[in-house]
Formats: C-alpha cells, structure tokens, sequence
C-alpha cells in the first residue's frame, strides 16, 4: 500500500486553543489508525530557552525570525527523514506553525527577500506543507476566555492579539488548503470544526466537504484590493480521462508570480452538491506525465484566482479570460449549510452551487461562462 502522508500546519493568534487542539487531532487521528507526529512551536522553544529579540530594533527582530525560520527547517527536514523510517501506511504531521508564520512578525519587511536568504520563495514556502488550519483568537469573538496563563512565551493585549491574528491570516492568505476557524461556536464546537477540516482535507468519508459557489457581476479588483489583502494566484487547470463516472481527475498547475508547483486531484461527486476530495502534491516531471492523459474533449480552465479573507472566510475569486462580464466566488464548508457571509463589495447574481452549468468541468466542455 503506497503511503499516505500529511504535512498539515496548526497556527493561529494568542489564545486561540492551539494546545489543546493538537492534543484532540493526536487523539482523534491515532484512534482512526494513523501515526501522528506533532511537531513543537519552534518560536516557543527558542524563547523559553531563554533566546529572545534583545530589544525592539529592526535587526534584533531580523535576527529572531532568521533564528526561528532556520531552526524550523532543520525540524522540518528531519521529520522528513523519520517519516520515512515510520512503518504505517498513514501518516499526519502537525506542524504548530511553519515557515509563513515569520512573515506576520516581518510586516514592514520585504518577505520575499527574508524567504531567499533559505533559498526559498512564498510558493515553495507554501507548498512544504498540505493545509494549513488558523484558529482565530479567543480575544476576536470569545474575549472571556482569553488568557495566557497557559503560554510563557505570550505577553499580547486582546487588541495586540487580533492584529497578530490578522497578520497571521494575511501571511497564509493564498495557501490552496487554508481554513480559518472562528469562534462562531463555543469550544467543543470549534474543535470539531477543526477536525471536520482535517477529515476533508485527507479524504475520511465523515464529514463531507461542501461548497457554496456564486456568480458575480465582474468584479473591480483595484477596489477589491483596498478592501482586503488579497493574493493573485495564476491557474492552469486540465481534466484528465476517467473510466469511473462519479470520479472527477484533473491536474492542476498553481503559480505566485514565476513560481509553480503542481497537483494531482480526484474528486468523487455525491447527492447535495456534496463531495470527498483527494489531492496531492506532484513533481513537474509526474505533472507532464499525467498531461498524456488529457481528455481531449475538454478545454483547459486558465483563469486568475484572487484569495482573500472576509470574516473569517476564506473565499477564492476566479476571474476567466473568456468572461468580461462574470466571475465566480467560491467558498469550501464542512457543512454546505453553513451560513457563508458574502462581501459587501461583491455583487452576486445568484447562488450557482447546485446548478451543473457553473461548475469548472461544465466550462471546461463550454470554454465560456
């Protein structure tokens, strides 16, 4: 059995119940027969081994950050190894923040020449990691719990928490699989949302993932931009032959700029709009090889994808070359009747996530909107 591996980052703002998450996903994913690795903050090591930024200048903080993102990939490609040693065909490993966490203590620096020093860029500091889960902080929603009796590493105010929150958010924002947990619940209710994600995220049949999908008029993204922080991302999407007709295989071209990496998904269809998802990551090599088996009945989907946070949400615009007129707005729930907060600067013409007309296999047939 070809092993089933995969690297998920846990992060979040101050107090956002990040301990007792991890605590809950080795719990729940060991009792469903996978080995779980959780791999430790590095920040938090660093400081309580006494290792902190010497004052508030710019280059002591530099210097911290550097310290933390070295130290992290050192961790990360040693449990690259220890995974391999690992005998179980099922394995999860959580990150307690990776490498894009720095970019949201760097807020006035050019990241992307923070990222070069390691020889990497915001795509491939991404694409080391499968999904990334953010829980929102217990001062943004649930202020009478928040405390940091449980984190010596901690010092922030609610009002400092939220605005480390929101830097978090921004510095993933554009991650394929990135979930924000809010706490619209109370605790229980958070965490069985969070591991709802996980399940669909590596393709458990309880719970399914739904998918709430909406035209719109086309959108002024000049505007849109100084609304929220958005991410550009440029997508060359390809529908694969498939002899099982409920099961949907394409592969998928993503790129942040000149920087791409590639993935291989499968998609098996149920009643409801509903749907489990398998994706994985694959070399450029395995992505062409996988191109020989295009159906040729199909146009490829091109398009440009805007991601961006709006209250909690994370929604994906997607901007077509053969529409000036429409676009297509698309949110993924655990639940696909869970109530979705639209933008007040996006104007839909109606809810598309039932209608077989607006979904991306229907346009690749049509190669219009």
């Amino acid at each position: 059995m070809e092993k089933k591996i995969y690297k998920f980052v846990l992060t979040g703002g101050p107090c956002a119940g990040k301990t007792t998450a991890l605590s809950t996903i080795n719990n729940v994913f060991t009792q469903k027969g996978y080995t779980v690795l959780i791999i430790p903050e590095t920040a938090t090591e660093i400081i309580l081994s006494g290792v902190h930024p010497w004052d508030n200048s710019r280059q002591s903080i530099m210097d911290f950050e550097y310290a933390i993102t070295a130290k992290q990939i050192l961790k990360e490609d040693l449990y690259e190894k220890i995974i391999k040693t690992i005998p179980n065909d099922k394995i999860l490993v959580i990150y307690d923040r990776g490498i894009m966490d720095a970019a949201a203590f760097l807020p006035g620096e050019n990241f992307s020449d923070f990222l070069s020093q390691f020889s990497l860029t915001k795509a491939t500091a991404m694409s080391r990691y499968d999904a990334v889960f953010h829980l929102v902080t217990a001062a943004n929603g649930a202020i009478e719990f928040y405390t940091l009796a449980n984190n010596l590493a901690r010092s922030e105010t609610p009002k400092q928490a939220i605005l480390a929150d929101n830097r978090t958010i921004n510095a993933w924002n554009g991650h394929p699989h990135f979930r924000v947990i809010d706490n619209s619940t109370d605790f229980a209710g958070k965490l069985n949302r969070l591991i709802a994600e996980i399940c669909s995220c590596i393709g458990e049949p309880v719970p399914i993932e739904g998918e709430r999908k909406f035209l719109i008029e086309y959108p002024d993204l000049d505007f849109i931009s100084k609304q929220v922080s958005t991410t550009c991302l440029d997508i060359v999407q390809t529908y694969l032959c498939s002899t099982k007709p409920d099961i949907e295989r394409r592969i998928r071209q993503r790129g942040i700029g000149n920087d791409f990496t590639y993935y291989y998904t499968e998609k098996r269809y149920f009643e409801g709009g509903k749907r489990i998802e398998f994706e994985k990551k694959i070399s450029v090599k395995e992505y062409l090889q996988l191109s020989l088996e295009a159906d040729t009945s199909l146009h490829q989907i091109i398009k440009k994808r805007y991601c961006f946070i709006y209250e909690n949400q994370y929604f994906e615009l997607d901007i077509y070359p053969f529409s000036d007129t429409h676009a297509i707005l698309e949110i993924e729930l655990t639940g696909i009747t869970r109530e979705v907060i639209l933008p007040e600067f996006i104007k839909v013409v109606k809810d598309v996530t039932l209608d077989p007309r607006y979904k991306n296999y229907t346009l690749a047939k049509l190669g219009s909107l």
